[in-house]
């Protein structure tokens, strides 16, 4: 099972709290890539292509289970 990773969104918002705490220049450019509008709208692409994906597979896994009994 995959496990989940942090959303970009929240990733986003985790640095925002430390660049207000310590604004570092890496941090800060770490935080300039995050809150991309195109980086955000990859990862929500990304993470719904995952969630059909994993959808697909159970439903797949449902079919043989009935199929078998």
């Amino acid at each position: 099972m995959v496990r989940a990773r942090p959303t970009a969104e929240q990733d986003r918002d985790a640095l925002a709290r430390l660049v207000e705490v310590d604004a570092d220049s890496f941090e800060a450019e770490l935080y300039e890539r995050a809150a991309d509008p195109q980086v955000l709208s990859v990862d929500r692409a990304q993470r719904s292509r995952v969630g059909q994906y994993t959808r697909h597979v159970r439903r797949l896994r449902e079919r043989r289970r009935r199929e078998g009994s």
